[in-house]
């Protein structure tokens, strides 16, 4: 112990026993004394017992980890971030959880054993009645973003340190997480810290606005600000609303804000029943009904609401839910029992949480080792021979070939060869020497046959040979060869209408479709962010901790990325995020940095979003051709699972069956369910009207 140490216990002992307070009672310094005299009298520790860090054994964090890791995985693109900026100057990042416990940490390798040593370090525990008063803990009991400096430290072993921290907080008001970043020496003055809580703070709100905007993806989303330049990329209120209006979550200043227009606590952590199922229409000067003229398409200044209470003018940006189907509660329930599958982690590394990809991935989880070939369907771009892949790589068959073969860019006069192979000579410009074909090449594995609604026809008798015998004969042989291979077959095309009408043999078509799988747009994906980080990581823009910075984002090319439709999925997506990557500065995309074909708007997604709005569905004329409401049908009584549903038919231009597959009901289903909302087809309208 060090004169340092040995005056740093006593000025704690004088100031807990005593109660005789060393420092000025300012607000800092009073809630550092309130956790000095916590530590104390509360946790019974003793000041002058100095403790080294404590570190939980591997087995103990897992089961941490496992505990919040869908708020980590949402949060570590802003410890990534935040890394970033600070990491030159000495500071690691970590993230703890309710219980103090550090879940992820990024810091500097070459420093390592130093960093485990004082506790700043993966598994380490910083509970205020553990490690006494540091910024972890005491944010911890007290809600508050704050700095704990040097000897503001209760356990003398931590006075080198320096430590800043701001508690996170989910959209129900539930402290879940911590935020901090530390420095194992820093410039004595507290004040020298103030850029370090401004950070903070700033990281602890992106955080706490990502994990609220995913866990509320299915509810419609407010988004406000005082300022109508920032209301679309950098809002400070953050409000979800369910089907009828009512609010059932907000991020923290929403929270403050809405918990003084009704006169209610407000400080973080307090009870908020007053507050989770209030009416929208009583606190802002609205009608929910008139939602449809705050969608981000139109001009931010035009879009001032006012809080029914105070009067406070704010501009509001709405967000219709993502577009996928909710099922009512009691199916939700039926689906949640039965859903009992384990995706292998190949297949579950395709998703980040979007319902739609995730169910056809449980499906496909059944089927990975059964010997029935399988059908990828999907528009170009999304995916189908990554799918393919993972499908291989989970099975039992992982360890034979994976050959790909696609069939609209081999030339039809080499396809035959390369497909089934050739002896010598066996055809003019055959050479001297015999050649496997690419089905042999598979044997003991997976043929991915892409494009296959593009195979010449007078191949696809050949092929059904092959998938019902087992056998491959090549060209110029007289014998064939058993093969042993698993078919996935994938197309854009509607294979099923081209087999109807005689471009595809249909004998061919099902034996290909032992099970079919539809692999959705990325338009209609609603885990993009979560593909966002991913591709990001790609090559060598994930940098080993402690080194190189990782790419990051800014708000307003995010936001821009949200607004594109991607007719090219995420074929376009990978080629935008690498040209984005290729020309930014100093590692950070701005909207500058992605390619011109994104600068503007693509005509029709905000349009999408006004539709799904009560006060902008249009009746009867103005439908035109794509579908209408019944004569005496009020849009402003629709319901959002009503907009949803009336989406998904305006987009698969009425083709009832085609919609009835794509939201997994019959079509009985789906009759009852445009009944229930009041919607007819055009077609129906036409056959009543003649």
């Amino acid at each position: 112990m060090d004169m340092r140490q040995r005056k740093h216990i006593d000025a704690v002992v004088e100031a807990t026993t005593r109660g005789q307070p060393v420092i000025a009672a300012r607000t800092h310094e009073a809630i550092i004394q309130s956790s000095w005299r916590r530590c104390v009298h509360q946790y019974g520790l003793d000041p002058a017992r100095m403790q080294e860090a404590r570190i939980l054994p591997q087995t103990r964090l897992r089961e941490h980890q496992q505990r919040i890791d869908d708020f980590a995985r949402i949060a570590r693109h802003g410890l990534q971030t935040l890394y970033g900026q600070v990491a030159g100057m000495g500071y690691v990042v970590l993230l703890t959880d309710a219980l103090g416990v550090t879940v992820d940490y990024l810091g500097n390798a070459s420093t390592d054993a130093s960093l485990r040593r004082a506790g700043l370090y993966l598994g380490a525990e910083w509970s205020e009645s553990g490690a006494g008063t540091c910024a972890v803990g005491t944010a911890l009991a007290t809600g508050q973003a704050l700095t704990v400096h040097q000897v503001d430290h209760f356990d003398a072993t931590h006075i080198p340190l320096t430590c800043t921290a701001a508690p996170l907080f989910d959209s129900h008001g539930a402290l879940t997480a911590i935020l901090d970043i530390s420095a194992l020496t820093s410039p004595q003055a507290r004040d020298s810290q103030s850029l370090a809580l401004q950070l903070v703070r700033i990281y602890a709100s992106h955080i706490e606005n990502a994990n609220f905007l995913r866990t509320h993806r299915q509810d419609w989303i407010l988004k406000l600000n005082a300022s109508p330049e920032f209301v679309d990329v950098n809002p400070d209120y953050l409000v979800a609303l369910d089907s009828l209006g009512r609010i059932v979550g907000h991020n923290r200043r929403a929270h403050e804000m809405l918990a003084a227009e009704l006169g209610v606590p407000g400080a973080p952590g307090e009870p908020l029943a007053p507050l989770i199922g209030t009416a929208f229409e009583s606190l802002f000067d609205a009608r929910l009904a008139e939602l449809g003229r705050f969608v981000y398409s139109r001009p931010s200044e035009l879009r001032a609401v006012a809080l029914a209470k105070s009067g406070a003018l704010l501009y509001l940006s709405v967000m219709p839910p993502a577009p996928c189907w909710r099922p009512d509660a009691r199916a939700s329930a039926a689906g949640e029992a039965q859903r009992t599958v384990k995706v292998p982690p190949a297949l579950a590394a395709l998703c980040g949480g979007d319902a739609t990809l995730e169910r056809q991935l449980e499906r496909a989880s059944k089927l990975v080792d059964s010997p029935i070939n399988l059908l990828v369907t999907g528009e170009t771009g999304t995916g189908k021979e990554y799918f393919a892949k993972a499908l291989h790589q989970a099975s039992e068959r992982r360890n034979g070939p994976f050959v790909a073969v696609n069939c609209a860019a081999i030339p039809e006069t080499l396809i035959e060869s390369e497909l089934f192979g050739h002896l010598p000579n066996s055809f003019s410009g055959a050479g001297s020497r015999a050649k496997r074909g690419l089905i042999q090449e598979a044997d003991g594995g997976t043929l991915f046959l892409d494009e296959i609604g593009d195979m010449p026809r007078e191949l696809q008798s050949r092929l059904l040979r092959v998938l019902a015998e087992g056998e491959v004969l090549s060209i110029g042989a007289s014998r064939p060869v058993s093969v042993d291979v698993r078919v996935i077959s994938a197309t854009h095309h509607p294979l099923d209408e081209l087999a109807s009408s005689g471009g595809f043999r249909e004998d061919l078509y099902y034996r290909l479709n032992g099970a079919r799988f539809v692999l959705p747009p990325l338009r209609e994906r609603t885990d993009l962010d979560w593909l966002i980080e991913k591709l990001l990581e790609v090559g060598d823009t994930r940098a080993p901790r402690g080194s190189e910075r990782a790419i990051t984002l800014s708000p307003a090319a995010r936001e821009r990325l949200h607004r594109h439709r991607w007719p090219g999925n995420l074929r376009e997506l990978c080629n935008v995020l690498r040209y984005a990557r290729a020309v930014c500065t100093d590692g950070h995309i701005e909207v500058d940095d992605l390619p011109e074909g994104l600068s503007a708007l693509p005509p029709g997604r905000d349009t999408a979003a006004q539709e799904a709005m009560p006060a902008v569905l249009s009746i009867g004329a103005s439908e035109g051709g794509h579908g209408a409401f019944a004569a005496d049908f009020d849009p402003h009584l629709l319901p959002p699972e009503g907009m949803l549903l009336m989406q998904y038919l305006r987009a698969a231009s009425w083709n009832l069956s085609a919609v009835a597959r794509q939201i997994g009901v019959s079509r009985m289903t789906l009759y009852r369910r445009m009944a229930r909302y009041g919607i007819r087809s055009p077609n129906q309208r036409d056959a009543s009207e003649r």
